[in-house]
């Protein structure tokens, strides 16, 4: 699968940041008035710093030495979230339904929602880099499961203000010490995240979709490129419970919002 040490680590850590920055005040400097959302607080903020996360953290992984197979499924997976993320910031911004039964409710009824898309969307793109990542059958499943559950969860707890790039950076610590190409890949997510954490908390922008999706597949891209059978049907239970209690918790929001 390659190796990248802690060097290469740093190195794709510090390119994700140069990346993320570059691309975030590019956007900033261009027209915003099509990429602005009102925040949790009421407060006006822009939405450039998703795009930007996400470029970065390709960006990060494509300075490592790894194989091509593993290159191009950490792509895929990145972009392809980060993509339907994109798309649910823009044309779902004010469909109040929330959760997986909501929307495969609605596809069943014949109405594909931005959340359908999502859900459709990174689950077949993490399929198919699990499949490119990994040689077993089951292997290729339970890296996809990771891969489109580690993608949900840092969107799932992106609620307030810098709250993904944290869950980012608790989730990309532990695989550093070891060194290898997990490493490596676990950095470009946290380096891209940890270079606009700053204007995030301040309110001035936020990752939306599009960030904490393609954040969190560049971080499940990173656990089924490093962890063994045993390690990834774990990691897959763990993110299938935090999915199915994640969906109540959106459905009893709703329920007492009298949405």
């Amino acid at each position: 699968m390659g190796t990248a040490d802690s060097p290469g680590a740093m190195v794709s850590g510090a390119v994700a940041a140069v990346v993320a920055s570059g691309v975030y005040r590019a956007l900033r400097a261009g027209p915003r008035g099509r990429g602005r959302r009102t925040n949790y607080a009421g407060r006006t903020v822009d939405l450039c710093a998703g795009p930007a996360c996400a470029l970065g953290a390709v960006a990060g992984a494509a300075v490592l030495p790894l194989p091509a197979r593993t290159r191009c499924a950490a792509a895929l997976a990145v972009l392809a979230a980060g993509g339907c993320g994109l798309y649910d910031d823009f044309a779902g911004a004010d469909d109040p339904r929330r959760g997986f039964r909501a929307h495969l409710g609605a596809l069943r009824d014949g109405e594909v929602t931005s959340g359908a898309v999502k859900l459709l969307g990174i689950g077949a793109a993490g399929l198919a880099a699990g499949a490119m990542i990994r040689k077993h059958p089951v292997d290729r499943l339970l890296a996809g499961i990771v891969i489109a559950g580690t993608a949900h969860l840092v969107n799932l707890v992106d609620v307030r203000p810098a709250a993904a790039t944290v869950t980012v950076l608790a989730l990309g610590v532990p695989g550093l010490p070891g060194g290898g190409t997990a490493a490596g890949l676990s950095a470009a997510p946290m380096g891209a995240a940890a270079a606009l954490a700053a204007d995030d908390l301040a309110e001035r922008t936020m990752i939306g979709d599009t960030g904490a999706h393609a954040l969190g597949a560049a971080l499940g891209v990173a656990a089924a490129v490093g962890r063994g059978r045993a390690g990834l049907a774990a990691h897959a239970a763990g993110l299938v419970a935090a999915a199915v209690h994640g969906d109540r918790v959106s459905r009893l929001a709703r329920s007492l919002s009298g949405r």
